[in-house]
């Protein structure tokens, strides 16, 4: 079961909503809505849903209903319609009791300006939450120290927030967020006012974590680059309506209108392209305690390569030969591949970036392996089709 499930969620601001809902159906505009109403549309029809343990990207322009959306789900704002359900629960169906209960138990928030309280310690902050929630005193210190080695605050226990650094206020924002062992947690330009340096460090660390927690999370950005980086799948709004949604190589590669295309057209593709996007098909390979050295020669001259990944018959990686090699192998008049098949360092996971490959493929002209978690040979990656990938996707799939 799916999270979270969002279903034609709709946030109308103003004191009339129905007639700018009845125009919003009609497919009116926002702008031509607003004008004809004077009521503003914040989220218009969206539909999607996030599955345990994800994290979930939001994105888009300044205005386009990210905030809006994320804080109806918890309804801090209320909808006008649509539905939202969290654990098959209808969060537009429940009681204001309910509601807090909710809130308490299922979420947790992160923020952009740290909303931490100046007169009380790092660790004092952390508890705020839960002391709100009234867990003892012992158990809320233990859960609060607990969060803070989570985030790396070991020691900084007793500090005020005016002597931590930027980057370790944010830390302290959530370590309090996650002191509540929330299975949700929302989290609104939480890096955006960060220096770029610590901000991809705090990228790094919400990624190692979530290693870790295993957290469902909605995370609101602009940045694409951050985008990217952090989402599992990201859903792209523009105008407050859903305009794509996808993982990050969908939306790059596949864009779904010309607005995605300009959004997306300044990214470094080897950052999102993933080994299977450029992997080739194995094509040629040798058998291992099948082939000899002069089938494999012969299986290189073919094929126009001087090298050969060596398989076993359940298509497991077992090694590589060279051209050279298996030459001197031939005139010393050995019948098996045995002696000279090489070990393969150079291999990667399906879902490896192309940023993960290039390096690989810089020490030499030997191609990496795509394998998958058994150790089967699912292709092969190469200079020339790594490089004639990435330069169809700078130029456009149709070469404008």
């Amino acid at each position: 079961m799916d999270k979270i499930v969002i279903k034609n969620l709709v946030k109308i601001f103003g004191d009339k909503p129905e007639k700018a809902l009845r125009l919003l159906r009609q497919g009116r505009s926002k702008k031509d809505i607003l004008a004809e109403t004077g009521q503003a549309v914040g989220v218009a029809d969206v539909s999607f849903s996030v599955a345990a343990g994800e994290i979930m990207v939001i994105m888009g322009l300044s205005g386009s209903g990210k905030s809006t959306l994320v804080r109806c789900v918890n309804r801090l704002i209320e909808p006008t319609s649509g539905q939202i359900r969290i654990d098959g629960q209808d969060v537009a169906a429940m009681s204001q009791a309910e509601l807090t209960q909710l809130r308490r138990t299922k979420f947790g928030m992160v923020f952009q300006n740290f909303a931490l309280l100046p007169h009380r310690t790092v660790v004092q902050n952390v508890e705020f939450g839960l002391e709100i929630n009234g867990v003892a005193p012992a158990a809320r210190r233990d859960k609060a120290m607990a969060a803070l080695a989570q985030v790396g605050l070991g020691g900084w226990e007793d500090r005020r927030p005016g002597e931590l650094s930027g980057g370790m206020q944010q830390r302290v924002g959530l370590a309090r967020a996650l002191a509540l062992d929330p299975d949700i947690l929302l989290m609104d330009e939480a890096f955006s006012a960060l220096d770029p340096l610590i901000r991809r460090d705090m990228q790094d660390e919400l990624l190692s974590l979530q290693d870790t927690v295993k957290k469902t999370i909605l995370f609101i950005t602009h940045d694409l680059d951050e985008a990217v980086k952090l989402g599992d799948h990201i859903v792209l709004l523009k105008d407050g309506a859903l305009v794509q949604t996808g993982t990050a190589e969908d939306i790059l590669t596949n864009p779904a209108t010309r607005y995605v295309e300009r959004f997306v057209e300044d990214v470094d593709f080897s950052k999102v392209l993933s080994a299977r996007s450029v992997m080739l098909q194995p094509g040629v390979t040798a058998l291992a305690r099948h082939d000899g050295p002069r089938l494999a020669l012969h299986k290189m001259a073919e094929a126009g390569i001087s090298s050969l990944f060596v398989i076993g018959r359940d298509k497991r990686l077992e090694g590589l030969v060279t051209a050279l090699d298996a030459a001197e192998s031939a005139r010393r008049g050995e019948r098996s591949l045995d002696a000279i098949v090489r070990g393969v360092d150079k291999r990667v996971s399906p879902d490896a970036s192309v940023q993960e490959v290039m390096p690989l493929l810089a020490a030499d002209r030997e191609p990496v392996a795509v394998v998958d978690e058994h150790n089967k040979l699912l292709g092969i990656i190469v200079q020339g089709s790594l490089l004639a990938a990435l330069a169809d996707k700078g130029r456009g799939d149709n070469g404008d």
